[in-house]
């Protein structure tokens, strides 16, 4: 029997929903904080999530994220919480910035698409706030504009993000982005995903250059054999698997 030389774990994080359509997509706190939990047991290490309103639509309002993040802090308390600023949420820019101002209760991080217009203003505030930025990278252009906006160092991390549906073509994507961030010696941690089956072979590629990886009901929907996948926890549970097979020791 081979012996795999244990490595410490990069970053398992979940991406717990978002508008993909699946029968068990956490939407109310409730519901939020009981699948962060089971995802943390899971082998998760940062929550992403995007709060409902009670009519059931995503929403940057104050008071559906201050109760999205209260009710995920009392199942996981101290594992760090990303909220979702998509434009797609808020397509006008200055309603986002309004909005997302009037956050009483604050993540420890958000994922910010760089490719948005207002982006960078958005960050700014959030920033002061201290609240950490992922940056999220969806194409090629993303990764050639985020690296001549000079904000790299102001990031926490970075989201390589090919949203491509066909996997061979994501993994070349995410490729493509990861060289873009070498070539410009930015260092900032990264974590990749793709979209539905793609997502996987991103995640086995990034992991095999040590990269973190991203899974979640946002991400897809089908575990890496083309099933459903039954909840957010066993998507964890797959991708913690996947890097336990690859020699990574997940207690680190």
């Amino acid at each position: 029997m081979t012996t795999l030389n244990r490595q410490t774990s990069p970053l398992l994080e979940v991406a717990l929903n978002g508008s993909r359509v699946h029968p068990r997509v956490p939407r109310t706190p409730h519901e939020l904080g009981e699948d962060a939990r089971a995802s943390v047991a899971s082998g998760a290490q940062v929550l992403h999530l995007h709060p409902y309103d009670e009519i059931g639509r995503e929403t940057l309002a104050a008071g559906p994220c201050a109760a999205a993040l209260q009710a995920v802090r009392a199942t996981c308390p101290r594992v760090p919480i990303s909220l979702s600023t998509s434009a797609a949420i808020e397509p006008d820019p200055r309603r986002r910035r309004e909005l997302v101002a009037s956050w009483t209760v604050l993540p420890e991080l958000v994922t910010a698409n760089q490719g948005e217009v207002g982006i960078r203003e958005l960050c700014e505030d959030l920033i002061r706030r201290g609240v950490g930025i992922e940056a999220g990278l969806l194409s090629l252009a993303d990764a050639e504009a985020f690296i001549h906006s000079g904000f790299a160092g102001r990031c926490v991390r970075v989201l390589i993000e090919p949203l491509d549906a066909d996997p061979q073509k994501a993994v070349a994507h995410a490729a493509a982005m990861e060289e873009v961030l070498k070539r410009a010696g930015i260092s900032l941690e990264q974590v990749h995903h793709g979209d539905e089956l793609a997502s996987w072979l991103v995640n086995e590629r990034a992991l095999r250059r040590k990269h973190g990886i991203r899974t979640g009901l946002e991400d897809t929907t089908v575990l890496p054999d083309g099933r459903l996948a039954p909840d957010n926890a066993s998507l964890v549970r797959t991708a913690a698997g996947m890097m336990t097979a690859l020699g990574f020791d997940l207690s680190t």
